[in-house]
């Protein structure tokens, strides 16, 4: 027959534990391929939060994606939160861009992996991407931007 309800319950209660920790090997994994100039990295709960933010983002045509337009839209004085994926190599296609952004004043950090980013743009990987604000999520984007000014630079 199948299992009953109780019993759907429990196999799915340990699967979560098993994807819990699953999730933190994935993560320790995601780390260890990141480049030297992943600094300010945002942490695996921020970085949940900011994917929520760009999915949100993305759907309402809220977003920049790629090194030439968001480097086009900073330097046109474009605002938004910029979120950079640290396992890029080589990182001289993008190393300039945190400079540029923190000249424009904008917030930025790294999340582990450019598949990360893809995955809440619904596509395979993306380098780069610049959410703008906007009223329908402007909670979560002051909460995301308070979050990504107050992590520690790098020096």
């Amino acid at each position: 027959m199948g299992k009953s309800k109780k019993e759907k319950r429990e196999s799915q209660n340990l699967d979560d534990t098993q994807n819990s920790q699953d999730s933190k090997e994935v993560w320790e994994q995601k780390l260890k391929n990141m480049n030297a100039i992943s600094k300010p990295l945002a942490s695996r709960k921020l970085t949940k939060k900011l994917c929520k933010a760009i999915k949100k983002a993305n759907g309402l045509k809220q977003t920049v994606k790629g090194i030439r337009e968001v480097q086009k839209a900073v330097r046109k004085g474009g605002k938004g939160l910029v979120v950079f994926a640290g396992d890029i190599s080589p990182i001289d296609v993008y190393c300039h861009m945190p400079v540029t952004c923190e000249e424009a004043g904008l917030p930025y950090c790294y999340v582990p992996s450019k598949e990360d980013i893809g995955s809440a743009l619904g596509k395979t990987c993306c380098i780069i991407v610049m959410v703008k604000r906007h009223d329908d999520y402007a909670d979560l984007y002051d909460e995301l931007a308070t979050a990504v000014s107050d992590l520690p630079m790098p020096l």
